[in-house]
């Protein structure tokens, strides 16, 4: 019986392992790149990570969709894929630059670019947000890509006090060496790969995605509403 049961067990893991490689051919010939598959709550889909967003494919790869998926609770809609987003944020922790709130109610992570006027206002309040309780975290999102911006931004991001860099490039004093973009390369990609499309773009401690500049109240509203 035990014989058995390990050989269903095998076969079972063997056919997964075939149609996770079916999804990942079927959207890399798309043109689909750095693809994970994971299990999606819904019973007949996959969840697919790709460099262009998340979408939910059929087992057999024949199928796909493109946008949220949201579980209906009674605190209202949850968007499924937060938790796994929230992950790939946070994986990237170490390579932030973070305003922490003396007395943290709330984290968010801001997707930032240092040629965004709404960005330089926001900045400009981080204190207001950190006395609400708020910690801002940054992470760079150069708006067109692997430009000039994106060399300064590295500089800022690799300096040896990036959030003293970061201040003085927000006060008008860019970094004069320019830095190829490495870990700016890798924030930029995960933010196109959650749906960033413009900055600031916030994102919450359970990876929701808020999408542009709120005033420090305005925020800490949206923060609390959502933590009901």
């Amino acid at each position: 019986m035990n014989k058995l049961l390990t050989a269903l067990l095998v076969t079972v893991s063997v056919n997964a392992m075939a149609d996770d490689a079916t999804i990942k051919s079927k959207l890399q010939a798309l043109g689909a790149k750095n693809i994970e598959v994971k299990d999606s709550p819904v019973k007949g889909l996959k969840t697919a990570v790709t460099d262009q967003g998340i979408l939910y494919v059929s087992e057999n790869g024949q199928y796909v969709l493109q946008g949220k998926m949201y579980e209906l609770t009674n605190k209202g809609p949850v968007d499924v894929a937060g938790k796994l987003l929230a992950d790939k944020v946070n994986a990237l922790k170490n390579e932030m630059i973070i305003y922490p709130a003396k007395n943290e109610k709330y984290v968010v992570t801001v997707f930032m670019d240092i040629t965004c006027h709404y960005c330089h206002i926001l900045h400009q309040q981080v204190k207001e947000y950190n006395d609400l309780g708020i910690t801002v975290r940054y992470l760079a999102f150069p708006r067109a890509g692997m430009n000039e911006t994106a060399r300064q931004m590295e500089a800022i991001w690799t300096a040896k006090d990036p959030v003293f860099a970061l201040n003085e490039a927000e006060k008008g004093n860019l970094p004069k060496e320019l830095k190829t973009p490495n870990i700016v390369k890798k924030q930029y990609d995960l933010g196109v790969q959650l749906g960033v499309k413009g900055t600031p773009s916030i994102v919450t401690s359970t990876g929701e995605m808020l999408g542009g500049y709120l005033k420090p109240q305005d925020l800490l509203a949206v923060l609390q509403e959502s933590a009901q």
